[in-house]
């Protein structure tokens, strides 16, 4: 007999779920953020470079620069420039965006929740967010057995610190808890020096970002003496299938330099500085990875190269032990500087989805004299360290870089539908509406069209697909080159919009494609359970509209065609 009722009551809900999840943020112009729950601006150009810097380089240059180059041979130089410029093109979208988003943090799920609206913003959220919690319990278990190395080179101590200490873990229930006492220790110290205030974990950061990038100077010096160009012939010895197969694996020492566009709250000039620090960071991460790759095949035949430790080992081949310390040095320097950030990038964006009301207000609160978000940090801080105390989360490491390539893909898409004709609550006829859809279907085909590329690739299918899915990416960019009007960013701008947008997009889901299929059903069922989070929670209590979101907008009257 209820029936009737519990028929409205879904309606009610289904309807309800529908207008919240295509809400968006407002756009504010103002150049300030005047809310006193907001961070200091105390991060300069130079920080924030060297925060860029932190991010990306870790132990991998140590470590990846190796190993692909066992199948790709010299040619992973090539590898290496390939992914980085992939990566530059990722990083104008996220530089245009910074610039116009100077105020306030959030990085791509501001942009994505401005954009398009805030489900999306929530999905991109929790992608983001499962590989920033899996990736700094891992890099916590490294970098405790990197310390634990360190430690071992003390007489005393050689061959005597068990392995729930350091190195691995104490596995127990066949592997599924692996307890290690190290790695949340050291997620501790760090947590403590991010709660202090940027200003100190700022200073932290550059230190020990300015010793790894010394180490990695002083290992290419002493290495360029002992090259043997014979080495480098041939230069491609397996095809270049092989050298485009390490671009997509080399691509992800790079993902790191994203995480500037997070420090938009506490940069001093944010819309100047913020493109400078993300463009200026990976391109000292290209130059660098380039050289420890020549110098590395430059050193030892590329087929003679060790697994675990190529750099360490090559120059122990040479005799040049001392270098291999200063390596384990530079590793250690390295993950810290890698997991300091990572948490810092994960508290603010916690941080935004609190004030938004998306999770629960306490992670909003900012501490009234540190000015650190210490709620929001003390709670990544606290994931990371369970995750890397109590399990093995080493075998997760397959499903991660799915929230990286999700979090570029959507940012490129931010840029092209923030450059067409602004959205206002007031103004969408329509004809804007019809639009605004299209170039959004334009924008899904050209990443089911790399979708279908990566996997024509990955599993040798005829040529024929791959011609097929590219021919309907073209067609897909030509859509948007001609039914969409374009306006002039503020500030930075990034080039050849809407071309260059579309090749990130492109090239990110190729890259999604080569990921295990395990990262594929990860993608599907984390979205499904955002979804449910969003519906039971989000909807409502999320205020798109709060005073917390001041950005920066185009006037409508600089569109053009």
């Amino acid at each position: 007999m209820d029936t009737p009722g519990k028929d409205v009551l879904s309606s009610s809900f289904f309807s309800h779920f529908c207008s919240s999840a295509r809400r968006f943020k407002t756009l504010k112009s103002s150049s300030a953020n005047a809310s006193g729950n907001s961070l200091v601006r105390r991060l300069g150009v130079f920080d924030l470079l060297l925060l860029g810097i932190g991010a990306s380089i870790g132990a991998g240059i140590f470590v990846v620069t190796g190993t692909v180059a066992r199948d790709a041979g010299p040619g992973v130089t090539v590898s290496f420039i390939l992914a980085g410029a992939s990566c530059v093109l990722n990083a104008l979208c996220y530089a245009e965006l910074s610039s116009r988003f100077p105020a306030v943090v959030g990085g791509a799920y501001l942009y994505s929740y401005t954009a398009f609206n805030e489900i999306t913003a929530f999905l991109v959220f929790m992608q983001l967010m499962l590989d920033y919690h899996i990736g700094a319990a891992s890099i916590a278990r490294s970098l405790a057995s990197y310390v634990a190395t360190i430690f071992e080179l003390i007489p005393a101590l050689k061959g005597k610190i068990p392995p729930w200490i350091g190195h691995g873990g104490l596995e127990l229930f066949g592997g599924t808890f692996s307890i290690n006492i190290l790695a949340p220790i050291l997620l501790a110290l760090l947590t403590i020096i991010l709660c202090q205030g940027v200003k100190e974990s700022s200073a932290v950061n550059s230190f020990m970002t300015a010793t790894k990038v010394l180490i990695v100077i002083v290992v290419i010096i002493a290495g360029s003496f002992k090259v043997d160009v014979e080495n480098w012939s041939p230069f491609v010895p397996n095809g270049f299938k092989e050298v485009l197969t390490g671009a997509t694996v080399v691509f992800f020492a790079y993902v790191g330099f994203d995480a500037v566009a997070n420090s938009a709250e506490e940069s001093k000039r944010p819309q100047w500085d913020l493109p400078i620090g993300i463009l200026g960071s990976l391109f000292i991460c290209v130059v660098l990875y380039i050289a420890v790759c020549l110098v590395i095949t430059g050193m030892v035949p590329y087929n003679l190269l060790g697994e675990e430790a190529p750099l360490a080992a090559a120059f122990n081949s040479k005799g040049m032990k001392y270098v291999s310390i200063l390596i384990s040095i530079g590793a250690v320097a390295g993950l810290a500087t890698t997991l300091l950030v990572g948490l810092y990038v994960q508290s603010r964006l916690y941080l935004g989805l609190g004030r938004d009301g998306l999770l629960p207000s306490i992670f909003a609160k900012v501490h009234p004299k540190r000015h650190t978000p210490v709620h929001s940090q003390v709670w990544v801080g606290t994931i990371a360290a369970i995750l890397g105390g109590l399990f093995n989360v080493r075998v997760l490491s397959h499903i991660l870089s799915v929230g990286s390539l999700t979090g570029y893909s959507v940012v490129a898409a931010c840029v092209l539908t923030l450059r067409w004709e602004k959205k206002t609550e007031t103004q969408v006829t329509s004809k804007s509406m019809s639009t605004w859809c299209e170039g959004v279907i334009c924008i899904v085909i050209v990443a089911c069209s790399g979708f279908a590329t990566g996997v024509v690739y990955r599993f040798g299918a005829s040529f024929i697909f791959m011609i097929v899915a590219l021919v309907i990416a073209i067609l897909a960019c030509g859509a948007l080159c001609c039914r969409q009007a374009y306006s002039e960013a503020p500030g930075f701008s990034c080039p050849w919009v809407p071309i260059l947008p579309s090749v990130c997009i492109f090239f990110n889901i190729f890259l999604f494609a080569q990921l295990h299929y395990e990262a594929w059903v990860r993608f599907v069922v984390l979205s499904l359970i955002s979804v449910c989070i969003y519906a039971f929670y989000g909807q409502y209590h999320a205020n798109p509209s709060s005073d917390e979101t001041i950005i920066y907008h185009v006037p409508p009257q600089e569109a053009r065609h």
